[in-house]
């Protein structure tokens, strides 16, 4: 998945946190939401400006940041 068109990095905004197009939303919000136990459906409920594809992009990006991470450690 192509995550750059909506994973957004503002030094101004959340301290530079990778975000959701651009919202106050962090990449971190999401994946501790889902690493506490929140599916996809609850929270798009909870964040109705929130899309499928902005929690695939989430995903995509710490998949993404975690390959670099350990090839940088070869």
């Amino acid at each position: 998945m192509d995550y750059q068109n909506i994973i957004t990095i503002e030094p101004g905004k959340r301290s530079g946190k990778p975000c959701i197009r651009g919202m106050r939303i962090t990449v971190y919000d999401i994946l501790e939401y889902l690493a506490g136990g929140m599916t996809e459906a609850e929270i798009l409920e909870d964040f109705s400006e929130l899309t499928s594809e902005d929690i695939k992009a989430c995903l995509a990006f710490a998949a993404d940041r975690e390959k670099k991470l350990f090839l940088t450690s070869l």
